[in-house]
């Protein structure tokens, strides 16, 4: 079902504050309202009339929609046969040596499984993501068309914010040239990088292209860094300095993965999220990951800007990921102990880029008029059922789009 008029939806459940036993929060407040939306806007929020002609809601919770921030849809194995990852491919550099080989075949048909994984991820209640697109000697800029096409396929129901990623390396295969002409063009907003001195051998020479690249053509930065240890960690201190020292890539530089902060003591984490919260350096997860459990709680404390997506829901690097945002939030409260009402509410903001219906005070803050028309409609009474129980989401709105109501 797709809607672009102007409409209501009736019987909404909203969430409208906290109720205390003493200190603790016990229970969500709730109450049915109606919600008026007017092309891509929320219109107003107004007491219920259940006898108007609306779209009836069913008493269903309205959340704000939900966004996936680091995900790779361009080289998506969904749609295919399933084949479950191969242990004889254990490096990074193995994998490289396996992609060049299959992606040639993968290209033929990559729109099309593109557009069957953001289906399968707004069945979920996503309706935005950032996503990473290889760009390689192999690939040349054919990964980056075809997402484009599969995009623009779904730009009624759909958006992301796209990030060019040297999947082979930058100088471990001849991608450099390649880089710099994708950070011209208008669609790519991030430049990303890989395991600068695993895979191209110096943390330096990488990251300096890459940051340049990113203040020459005005982007941020997102780049994959797997490596653990002194060198993992010397290349977040790279970014973050470099993040201080040019405040315009502040607030647009992220470490997606970032193993090497589940490594550290507990003051030297402490630390560094200091320095990530006052260089505005953002950290991407894809909780949980193998045996590495990441400082996410610290991180959040310190008021850094923590990112979450599934990375691979089917392909040649992992097939964990469920496409579920909800699943993401719930599997950060379990693994932090977030269990009571009020943490679990807290967590839904993982799911949503930092949207939540509440304020951490239990002040109503979401939907109010003015904002955009991103919205799920899911079976649960409150913010935390809906994580702890992964809820059913019944509906989608996208940009004011009712995408599909179940």
């Amino acid at each position: 079902m797709s809607q672009t008029n102007n409409y209501t939806l009736k019987n909404v459940l909203l969430e409208t504050g906290f109720e205390y036993d003493q200190k603790e929060v016990i229970r969500t407040k709730t109450d049915l309202f109606s919600v008026e939306i007017e092309n891509n806007t929320i219109k107003a929020v107004t007491p219920n009339n259940p006898h108007a002609k609306a779209i009836d809601a069913k008493k269903r919770l309205m959340l704000p929609a939900f966004k996936d921030m680091h995900i790779h849809i361009d080289k998506t194995l969904f749609g295919l046969p399933w084949k479950a990852v191969s242990q004889t491919r254990r490096t990074v550099k193995d994998m490289i040596a396996y992609e060049q080989k299959i992606i040639p075949e993968l290209l033929k048909t990559s729109t099309e499984r593109a557009e069957k994984l953001i289906a399968f991820t707004q069945s979920y209640g996503t309706h935005y993501a950032r996503t990473h697109f290889n760009v390689d000697p192999t690939s040349g800029l054919k990964s980056l068309e075809h997402l484009e096409l599969a995009l623009k396929n779904k730009k009624d129901s759909f958006q992301a914010e796209l990030v060019a990623f040297p999947q082979h390396g930058v100088y471990y295969t001849n991608t450099a040239p390649l880089m710099k002409d994708v950070a011209q063009l208008k669609s790519v907003d991030f430049i990303g990088g890989l395991d600068p001195f695993s895979i191209d051998g110096s943390i330096e020479k990488q990251m300096d292209f890459i940051v340049q690249l990113a203040l020459d053509n005005h982007k941020g930065i997102d780049i994959h860094l797997h490596e653990t240890g002194e060198s993992g960690i010397k290349t977040i201190e790279f970014l973050i300095n470099k993040a201080l020292e040019n405040p315009e890539l502040r607030g647009k530089t992220f470490v997606s993965h970032a193993f090497a902060l589940g490594h550290l003591s507990s003051a030297e984490t402490e630390k560094i999220a200091e320095r990530l919260a006052a260089a505005q350096v953002g950290i991407a997860s894809s909780i949980p990951f193998k045996n590495t459990i990441m400082p996410i709680p610290t991180l959040m404390k310190h008021g850094v800007n923590v990112l979450i997506g599934n990375d691979n829901v089917q392909d040649h690097w992992g097939t964990f990921g469920s496409g579920n945002m909800l699943q993401k939030a719930k599997l950060a409260a379990e693994l932090y102990g977030y269990g009571t009402e009020y943490n679990l509410s807290r967590m839904l903001k993982l799911a949503t880029q930092n949207i939540t219906p509440l304020d951490d005070k239990g002040n109503m803050q979401w939907p109010k008029a003015g904002a955009a028309a991103n919205i799920v409609l899911v079976d649960a009474s409150c913010s935390a059922e809906a994580v702890s129980r992964m809820a059913p989401v019944h509906s989608l709105i996208h940009e004011g789009n009712l995408i599909f109501q179940k």
